[in-house]
């Protein structure tokens, strides 16, 4: 069972960077695409960035142009650098894996929480 441990949270100041990073206890970024996930207070899980195992990236229109998905496939990481954060960018953050019809494949980790507040 693939398991992935999520890290790099903390509390900001609203316009202030975080780099976020997943690891996967082994590689399956050549299988299936990669996502960062978020969860805010009172909100469902939602799907910000993904990474196809081709490098093909896409975001959700709140991100974009802020948030940028990586991948380190030799250290079985995926990193999300999110820039320009906003108060409503609060909420824990998770990866998972999804396959073509966005179906997820690991169980999900602890996630990080990711707070930003002036």
């Amino acid at each position: 069972q693939v398991q992935l441990v999520e890290s790099g949270g903390g509390l900001v100041q609203p316009g202030a960077s975080l780099r976020l990073s997943c690891a996967a206890s082994r590689n399956i970024f050549t299988i299936y695409s990669m996502g960062w996930y978020r969860q805010g207070p009172g909100n469902q899980r939602e799907l910000l960035a993904g990474i196809t195992s081709g490098g093909n990236t896409n975001y959700a229109d709140s991100v974009k142009g802020r948030f940028t998905i990586s991948r380190d496939n030799a250290k079985n990481t995926v990193y999300l650098q999110m820039n320009s954060l906003k108060p409503e960018d609060t909420a824990v953050y998770y990866c998972n894996a999804f396959n073509a019809i966005g179906r997820t494949m690991v169980a999900w980790g602890q996630g990080t929480q990711v707070t930003v507040s002036s």
